[in-house]
């Protein structure tokens, strides 16, 4: 299972607005929103989301999806389906539609505290530095050379951390390595890594580097994040 870390200022915050004594309850409400072929679409991409079973090919793409809905490009029909899972178990799960791989993932919420147990903090600045440089600079890859300007000197022990580093995020499908022209190894954002922070996790680091609190709007517009929730919002 892919994991989407809730990285937030107060790891308990969800909990002070709603407490939920039993959280497997919203798999329930799946019933009421999909029809049992949907149900077991949605289950397949939930057991080919997990790391231990696909590796590095995670999701299903959405050819496949469509054959097994049997909607093959219905385009409404394939965001309805998306639409109605995501509203069933926002909560805890979301399906992520990566278009450039054309495949659909599946990601769980997680607090704070078990998410530090998934990526050390040195994988977890090399994630947001990279996604600083693509998410908000809208830079198409980032270099190995370019990681090592600003974590290090080029020396063979830190390009071996580096690279250390990288591979958890490789692992986990949050990075991918990038074809270049040349020679010089270089990696770019997946849709699992674009998906991994959380607005509140994006505020804080914002708010901390600018020393100044942030309306959840002003952090939205600085990562580029309008034309991402807008969609959400549409489905």
């Amino acid at each position: 299972m892919k994991i989407e870390p809730t990285l937030s200022e107060n790891e308990n915050i969800e909990e002070k607005h709603e407490i939920n004594f039993n959280p497997l309850n919203a798999l329930q409400s799946i019933r009421g929103m999909l029809t049992e072929v949907e149900e077991l679409v949605f289950m397949n991409i939930l057991y080919s989301s997990s790391a231990s079973i696909r590796s590095s090919n995670f999701g299903l793409s959405r050819k496949e999806i469509e054959k097994q809905l049997n909607i093959s490009g219905d385009e409404e029909k394939f965001h309805s389906f998306m639409t109605r899972v995501n509203q069933a178990v926002s909560r805890y799960l979301k399906l992520i539609y990566d278009e450039r791989r054309d495949q659909v993932i599946c990601m769980m919420r997680v607090p704070a505290k078990a998410a530090k147990s998934t990526l050390n903090k040195e994988s977890l600045s090399i994630l947001l530095f990279i996604f600083y440089q693509q998410e908000v600079l809208q830079h198409e890859f980032t270099t190995l050379d370019q990681l090592l300007d600003a974590f290090g000197h080029e020396t063979t022990k830190a390009n071996s951390k580096i690279l250390a580093n990288i591979d958890p995020l490789k692992k986990i499908g949050a990075l991918e390595e990038y074809d270049t022209a040349s020679q010089e190894k270089a990696y770019q954002l997946t849709a699992i890594g674009v998906n991994m922070f959380s607005d509140s996790f994006l505020r804080r680091t914002v708010e901390f580097s600018q020393s100044t609190q942030l309306s959840k709007e002003e952090v939205i517009k600085f990562f580029r994040r309008y034309n991402f929730v807008q969609k959400g919002e549409e489905q």
